[in-house]
């Protein structure tokens, strides 16, 4: 009972009992093959941990591991891993390249008469843009260093030097300073703001609310914005670029720059304040003045200190502004739509000796038709210039003449 004998090889047989199943074995098998891979596991782990910021080190990871084991009251491991990402863009070269020469312009003055102790009145920016073995040229914002009774600027490595204003432009806003050259080492790349496109990045360099070389990114709104500015009892309509990049209070005179790290535009905060209609804040809506017409006007102020521009030697007023019972007074044409009425003729002036006189109404000049009195400040302070003889063509009781005569000299500082 219990065994029985196997006709060709008469082998012994053990009790079923005492054999395992086949179930069994591969169950316990399962449970060698876990019990190694969790071990394995563990190991693997403890040695990743160990060795990981070797292996950083190394340059093996693209990001750099550091491992520090800090002991609790339980005596438990705990391991911090820190991940550093080094960014670099055409942003951050752009702003790499210029932020050096971008400074900070301050406006000083006297508290009182008596006292000889100079306090800060204003903060703006300002770019280097020239250097030679003795000096080195900032341009700024005329209204950043208006009234000021010393100016001082401070380089991008919070140096302060002294800055003597060469000269000043107050219808463009603009003014050259000067300073020693002994400490400057980076000067901004002017570029080419005709070659400009809308949806172009545009980072804007400055000083906002004093807070020395901050940067803002946007893109170039508009290339082509007209904004009506005033200065002098003079109205032009200035060309300037349309940005999204913030510009605040202190970032005039800063860098506008694109993506190649060059100048295309000065910032200016008191263009964007005259440049909004209403009373109500705007925002995504900041201005400056294009490099390719801030430039001649810059070569000017640094070597002559004064922009000379035209002048006729009257004042005059927008047809279009005369009430209709004045203006039928000034038996001009029907056709006539557009015109300058003088209402004053200076003393000596240039005007004076063509024999201009009140109540004329001029309507063109050397062969340009006005269309209205910003149109016409436009053009002479744009396009003519003091010394040139010009034709003027203007209508005195409803009759057409035409004189000529030789443009005065006027400075806007």
């Amino acid at each position: 009972m219990g065994y029985y004998d196997d006709e060709d090889n008469h082998t012994e047989s053990k009790p079923e009992s005492d054999n395992p199943s086949r179930q069994q074995r591969e169950s316990r098998l399962r449970g060698g093959w876990f019990l190694s891979g969790f071990i394995g596991a563990i190991v693997g782990m403890v040695c990743l941990l160990i060795f990981a910021p070797i292996l950083s080190d190394l340059g093996v990871f693209p990001y750099q591991v550091t491992g520090s084991q800090n002991s609790n009251t339980t005596g438990s491991a705990t391991f911090n891993r820190q991940v550093n990402v080094d960014v670099t863009s055409s942003v951050t070269d752009a702003v790499d390249k210029v932020s050096p020469a971008v400074v900070a312009v301050i406006n000083l003055q006297k508290a009182n008469f008596f006292d000889n102790k100079y306090t800060e009145s204003g903060i703006g920016s300002g770019i280097i843009y020239k250097k030679d073995n003795q000096y080195a040229y900032v341009v700024t914002n005329n209204h950043v260093v208006s009234g000021a009774e010393k100016v001082e600027v401070r380089l991008s490595d919070e140096l302060k030097t002294s800055a003597t204003v060469l000269g000043k432009d107050s219808l463009y806003d603009l003014a050259v300073l000067r300073i020693p050259a002994k400490n400057v080492k980076t000067v901004a790349e002017f570029g080419n703001s005709s070659k400009l496109k809308r949806g172009e990045p545009a980072i804007a360099i400055g000083n906002p609310l004093g807070f020395s070389g901050s940067v803002t990114e946007g893109i170039i709104s508009s290339t082509n914005r007209t904004i009506q500015v005033d200065s002098n009892n003079a109205s032009i309509e200035a060309q300037v670029l349309q940005t999204d990049a913030a510009i605040n209070p202190g970032n005039s005179g800063g860098a506008l720059v694109n993506i190649g790290g060059q100048v295309i535009g000065i910032n200016s905060s008191k263009i964007a304040s005259t440049g909004s209609s209403t009373d109500e804040s705007v925002e995504g809506i900041g201005f400056a003045i294009p490099i390719n017409v801030a430039k001649p006007i810059i070569n000017e102020l640094e070597t002559n200190r004064k922009i000379e521009r035209p002048m006729l030697g009257i004042s005059i007023v927008d047809l279009s502004m005369v009430p209709s019972e004045e203006a039928s007074q000034l038996e001009i044409p029907s056709k006539i739509k557009t015109g300058l009425v003088v209402t004053d003729v200076q003393r000596s002036s240039p005007a004076a000796g063509s024999g201009l006189e009140a109540g004329d109404v001029i309507t063109e000049i050397n062969g340009y038709k006005i269309k209205s009195y910003i149109d016409f400040s436009t053009y002479m302070y744009t396009k003519l210039h003091a010394g040139q003889n010009v034709t003027i063509k203007y209508y005195r009781m409803g009759k057409e003449h035409t004189t000529k005569l030789t443009l005065g000299s006027k400075t806007f500082s």
